[in-house]
């Protein structure tokens, strides 16, 4: 008899796996909110960052939808690849599923405002 089987089961929220996923792949250079503090709250709006991360799962596999912004210049497939291996080996390493798909859209490509002084 397994561990788990033996203490009870264990339940990760979808929530706290779209958290894990989003964090991870605003750590990603070039992904908008990894400079700067976290733009994908500043965009999406706090309550509905999670929305960007879509869950598929059963008992032991995970496939997640990802929805990223990207900064201009960026090269959007180098950065979308990185967001797959970051978020995969994020999920995998804190909640103990196999991520067996990362599906990364890019939704859209920002160019950062320079921050106004304060004479503006």
């Amino acid at each position: 008899m397994s561990e788990s089987k033996m203490n009870g089961q264990i339940q990760i929220a979808d929530e706290v796996i779209a958290v894990i996923a989003v964090t991870a792949a605003t750590e990603v250079d070039g992904v908008v909110g990894n400079a700067g503090g976290n733009k994908f709250v500043e965009f999406f709006g706090k309550k509905i960052q999670t929305k960007c991360a879509k869950i598929a799962k059963d008992e032991e596999q995970v496939v997640l939808d990802m929805e990223i912004i990207v900064h201009f210049g960026a090269k959007v497939h180098t950065v979308a690849q990185k967001v797959q291996q970051n978020v995969k080996t994020a999920v995998e390493t804190m909640t103990g599923l196999s991520v067996s798909e990362v599906n990364v859209a890019v939704s859209g490509i920002v160019k950062e405002k320079m921050p106004k002084t304060e004479e503006e």
